[in-house]
């Protein structure tokens, strides 16, 4: 909703400066080699590393992963226990040697202080380390790069005398001025979210080897099953993705998820402040040498829920990684959410298999009817904001091109995934319907076909144009061509500005000339705009949250329903639900409001929730126990005839 229309003051605007962006390679605390050997296992030959960073028995098992053998390469990102995150570059080479199999397998990583970032930016290496990787597995006395290479990006400094700090993605928001002073009841009402607009300044680009290229992947991937999943990060779940080597494109789909879950920095304000942590941990690559963290992790999760701490700590951020060893998938004590990636070779199937979500004991996740409707419109506002960028593009070359010169488009063969055709979208789509989404409830088919009956289709025809243009909003403005693009986004800066949006760019680079540097940028606003859906689409839920819990707070007594009052203070079946799904202790209902919030269907719709989902509504009570203290009760929609509830 504009300012405007909200009677707030102007717009508040920032770009950052281009003096802060980050330089190209950040330093590395360690540089490694190792080499697989027949007896010994995955030995480390060659290392450097500031004082006091352990290395040895700990970065062969992260560096890589089981499988790697079944694949000639890959790149693995990993977190180490001290504050670091690491890359490796892995390459296995056939070769004549009876000793070693008839294969050479080595893998050359690094470290990175988590100070750079969520992973360090360590992704700017991964050029430098698979150039070396592929020279050491030619010749393995080759050691003098990686002394060179150590000797130019080695960090001057020990970085252990550091306290690592992350900050996440900058949400693409806008703030206003406060229009009136805060009510002193914990919420400051600091609103922002469906009116940015230009992501980065024209003229920067996405690294290389940066994870958002992956972005577009991860929606043609899960489809609309990545709804539900988000909102599962935002319950700061234990997210774990189950796959088969390579892990590299998993790995970039734990980096990506982890931002879309960011909670935007305008909406902080609006949380309590024992609220879980502001981004999710991700955790990238895991083994089974990880189970002793993630049973400690989950013992720390339970103390907190049960103890009113006050603030955010790791234990209440949630992780989410991904994993090549199927026991971590079988121990459903581990996670809260199991993600399973269709084997490699599906890609061939004549029926598309897509990945499977599920809850402890086998219970499927599916995305709702409502995911579906907004899926789709997300994907056909993309593909709008990919062709406006191309067409912008060419009119601009058309101008100082000769009219015999054909500018050639970008390859899609490339791992910088682009969005297909729409015929394979609408294929996708049709093929998501049958497979990955709940049925309509009896309520929403009687529902519908008592408007439909009692409106001649009328009424039903205006709620999809409303529901359409709602999810239209959260692309607005995002077109490179809008006359705005450089004067409304604000983003937030702060602390050392790690993992913005800068590090998310780099500066322009000469090498392929201004036609491969604006097909870049054109990529790169489309990678983005996914990034600023999702937080427009966070920043919508909780600021209606927001709403309904400071309205309920006004006053003295919240009308509830006969069924949802009887009990003298016991705790309805949703309620019960509430605390048994949010894996809580128990002590969790001590640590609620006593005083209940009404979401009627009206405040689901402006959330963008499916007023028909129990799934959603179980959600909302979950959100609004965790990030409000409070318990909710979800009316959700229906027909009434001379008071009598009909549907």
């Amino acid at each position: 909703m504009a300012a405007s229309r909200r009677g707030q003051p102007p717009l508040s605007v920032r770009l950052p400066a281009g003096p802060n962006i980050l330089p190209d390679l950040p330093p590395i605390s360690a540089l490694f080699l190792i080499d697989f050997d027949v007896k010994a296992g995955y030995t480390i030959t060659w290392k450097r590393a500031v004082p006091g960073l352990e290395l040895e028995g700990v970065v062969e098992y992260k560096s890589l992963p089981s499988g790697l053998h079944a694949v000639p390469d890959d790149l693995i990102y990993f977190v180490h226990d001290e504050g670091y995150a690491g890359l490796s570059a892995f390459v296995n080479k056939p070769t004549d040697d009876e000793e070693s199999r008839h294969a050479r397998m080595i893998a050359v990583g690094v470290l990175v202080p988590l100070s750079y970032g969520r992973l360090g930016r360590a992704w700017r290496h991964a050029e430098g380390l698979k150039e070396m990787v592929a020279q050491l597995v030619a010749d393995k006395k080759q050691t003098k790069n990686l002394e060179r290479y150590w000797e130019t990006n080695g960090a001057k400094e020990t970085p252990a005398q550091q306290q690592p700090s992350d900050s996440p993605l900058s949400s693409p928001s806008v703030t206003f001025a406060p229009s009136r002073p805060a009510s002193g009841k914990g919420h400051t009402r600091k609103r922002s979210a469906s009116d940015g607009t230009a992501l980065i300044p024209p003229g920067h680009r996405l690294s290389p080897f940066h994870p958002a290229w992956s972005l577009t992947a991860l929606l043609d991937t899960f489809g609309p099953l990545i709804f539900p999943i988000h909102r599962a990060a935002l319950l700061r779940k234990r997210i774990l993705i189950s796959t088969h080597a390579p892990v590299h494109e998993a790995c970039n789909f734990v980096y990506n998820i982890s931002i879309l879950a960011n909670i935007p920095l305008s909406v902080l304000d609006l949380l309590e402040t024992s609220a879980p942590a502001q981004r999710m941990r991700p955790l990238f690559t895991i083994g089974v040498h990880d189970i002793p963290f993630l049973l400690e992790d989950k013992a720390a999760s339970k103390r907190r829920d049960s103890a009113d701490t006050g603030m955010a700590d790791d234990a209440s951020s949630g992780w989410i990684a991904c994993t090549t060893d199927s026991i971590l998938a079988s121990k459903d004590d581990l996670w809260d959410v199991l993600i399973t990636m269709p084997p490699a070779h599906s890609a061939n199937a004549k029926e598309r298999v897509w990945p499977s979500v599920e809850r402890p004991k086998g219970v499927v996740v599916k995305a709702t009817q409502r995911d579906l409707r907004r899926f789709k419109t997300l994907k056909s506002g993309l593909a709008r904001l990919s062709s406006g960028a191309a067409l912008e593009t060419n009119a601009t070359s058309s101008e100082r091109e000769p009219a015999n010169t054909h500018r050639a488009r970008p390859s899609t063969s490339s791992g910088l995934s682009t969005f297909a055709s729409d015929d394979d979208d609408a294929v996708m789509i049709a093929d998501a319907s049958e497979k990955l989404i709940e049925p309509s409830t009896w309520a929403a088919l009687a529902y519908s076909g008592f408007m439909w009956w009692a409106s001649a289709g009328e009424q039903r025809r205006t709620e999809e144009a409303e529901e359409s243009a709602h999810d239209a909003l959260l692309l607005a403005d995002l077109a490179p061509s809008m006359p705005q693009r450089s004067s409304i986004m604000s983003l937030s800066s702060g602390g050392a500005l790690v993992d913005s949006v800068s590090s998310l760019t780099a500066r322009r680079t000469t090498e392929g000339g201004a036609d491969e540097a604006q097909d870049e940028e054109e990529r790169a606003q489309t990678e983005l705009a996914i990034i600023a859906y999702f937080h427009r689409l966070t920043t919508q839920l909780f600021s209606v949250l927001s709403d309904i819990v400071e309205s309920s707070d006004e006053d003295d007594e919240l009308e509830m329903s006969p069924a949802a009052a009887a009990g003298d203070g016991a705790d309805s079946p949703e309620d019960s639900a509430l605390l048994s799904d949010g894996g809580g202790g128990e002590d969790e209902s001590d640590l609620l409001h006593p005083c209940r919030v009404r979401v009627d269907s009206d405040a689901l719709n402006n959330m963008g929730l499916d007023v028909w989902s129990h799934e959603d509504a179980a959600f909302v009570r979950e959100l609004t126990a965790r990030y409000f203290l409070r318990r909710a009760y979800v009316e959700g929609k229906g027909v009434e005839v001379c008071g009598v509830r009909v549907c």
